[in-house]
């Protein structure tokens, strides 16, 4: 059994603790806040151990009625996995305290790559990173575009792959975040930062990303151009993308046009928090001319690194093999989404989630 530690309960942290609270071969040993919010009486409610990660503020949960079970060097000494899901910037700082107590650590994809031994993706890092001390799950738009990108390249080659992302201006909780009313370019420098991470999973492989910020909260979506090596069918691409467990071909009789659509559809199936852990990808979108593919996908920034934590996990703390740890994280969230139109009601079997 891995014993594991959330630092920091979150967007993603929260999301994190339960994915690691629903495997057969994982313990949450707790979770960490800050200071005694509503996420702190989230966790209690859900039965998780409560521990204070700055460790002059233990008074405060205490006065607020929130019974604590230490603070968070308490908890590193529990653990064998630290998951640090902390504001971009705070894991760097944290790497020290990790040092310090022997405990091997997983970051997010908001920290620089230099901050671990290894920069993961389920999908497209190679099996060198179980040699590592340390990962970083890269971030949600990279995850999203190594899913991709990694098995376009095994079966056609990419030459060269281009995408502008439309992006969040926050999370739904960020209510201080932007812009407005106004669509910017974030950077306005090409490329932005998303081609170059997705070289820290894929570094053979030649991208260039170019990214907006939209007044919107819900995913991200993804405008993919890629000219392969070989030229494939449209309906070859369809196929090849629709057996990928962690890709959701969506239907063209589905009848869902956007991000609202598709959280709307993610809750009505009863995902947890709506959330969508595969890329989404248009169908009818898989367009190929000549030997440029062209497809449009949405990404959820809130769910979609939650399995590659997991599977990262057992890359840091098991021997399971890679595959091994994709289906298991697979079977005991539900991952598999597939609409009962695909194929005329053809398409594989959901995967049910476990109780």
């Amino acid at each position: 059994m891995i014993r594991v530690g959330v630092n920091g309960y979150g967007t993603i942290g929260k999301r994190v603790a339960d994915a690691v609270a629903a495997q057969p071969d994982m313990e949450l040993v707790g979770v960490t806040k800050t200071s005694p919010n509503y996420g702190a009486e989230v966790a209690l409610r859900r039965g998780y151990d409560l521990y204070a990660a700055i460790d002059d503020r233990v008074d405060e949960f205490e006065a607020a009625g929130l019974g604590i079970a230490g603070t968070v060097a308490d908890l590193l000494d529990a653990v064998d996995v630290v998951v640090d899901c902390c504001p971009s910037g705070i894991g760097e700082r944290n790497r020290p305290l990790y040092d310090a107590h022997d405990t091997p650590a997983i970051y997010q994809g908001g920290e620089d790559a230099g901050v671990a031994d290894a920069s993961f993706n389920a999908r497209g890092s190679d099996e060198s990173v179980t040699d590592a001390d340390s990962l970083r799950v890269v971030s949600c738009n990279t995850t999203g575009l190594s899913r991709l990108l990694a098995p376009l390249d095994e079966a056609y080659g990419v030459e060269k792959a281009r995408v502008t992302l439309v992006r969040r201006g926050g999370d739904p909780s960020e209510t201080g975040r932007g812009p407005i009313n106004d669509i910017v370019p974030d950077p306005t420098t090409v490329p932005s930062h998303h081609g170059p991470d997705v070289n820290t999973v894929l570094p053979d492989l030649a991208v260039d990303t170019a990214a907006l910020k939209a007044p919107v909260t819900a995913m991200h979506t993804h405008s993919v151009n890629v000219t392969l090596q070989t030229a494939p069918t449209s309906a070859e691409v369809r196929e090849l993308l629709s057996g990928e467990s962690r890709l959701f071909l969506i239907p063209e009789r589905a009848g869902i046009d956007g991000a609202g659509t598709l959280k709307d559809y993610a809750a009505d199936v009863g995902r947890p928090r709506g959330d969508l852990w595969e890329n989404c990808v248009w169908e009818e979108s898989i367009s190929v001319q000549d030997r440029d593919l062209y497809l449009f996908q949405n990404v959820h920034q809130e769910a979609d690194v939650v399995p590659e934590n997991i599977d990262a996990i057992r890359s840091l703390a098991s021997d399971l093999s890679r595959s091994e740890s994709v289906d298991r994280t697979n079977e005991t969230l539900g991952i598999g989404l597939d609409s009962l139109l695909s194929d005329g009601g053809t398409g594989r079997t959901p995967t049910p989630a476990d109780d």
